[in-house]
């Protein structure tokens, strides 16, 4: 097996990768220039993607950003986690996990969180085994008529 490696996805080849591989999780994505000018919008208010690398090959994705607020103080939120679909069951999920804990820390963050889908039962099972608590639900309101509701 080769060495994983992880590294901030730069433009042109590696997002276009990171694009094949986020529709999996985001199919609403369109085209790779929408997608590229998302990931511009998102890092000017501190979102990441991180890429995790096999050799040449994207085994997975997650993307964060730090927040503060009331109820955590400061912490992590994960936006995107995806690995591979061919390389699922491997623990690269758990390695993505550890990476983003390990620079939550790193920054002085109290607790990682994130939100999925009440449909995703084995993403539910993959963070429960990950060290992971369900603390509340997620609610959502489209406010404009051309939001798709089901975007989670």
């Amino acid at each position: 097996m080769q060495p994983h490696m992880f590294r901030l996805l730069s433009r042109g080849a590696e997002q276009a990768a990171g694009f094949k591989l986020m529709q999996q999780l985001r199919p609403h994505l369109s085209d790779l220039e929408s997608f590229t000018m998302q990931l511009d919008r998102q890092a000017y208010h501190g979102y990441r993607l991180w890429g995790l690398w096999q050799g040449d090959q994207l085994a997975g994705l997650i993307g964060f950003r730090e927040l503060e607020n009331l109820i955590y103080g400061r912490f992590i939120y994960v936006d995107d986690l995806i690995v591979d679909p061919a390389m699922r069951q491997s623990g690269l999920g758990a390695l993505l996990l550890d990476k983003v804990r390990e620079e939550a820390r790193l920054r002085g963050c109290a607790h990682l969180v994130l939100d999925t889908g009440l449909h995703m039962a084995l993403a539910q099972r993959f963070y429960y085994r990950a060290g992971l608590l369900a603390r509340g639900m997620h609610f959502v309101q489209p406010l404009q008529a051309t939001q798709e509701s089901a975007h989670a």
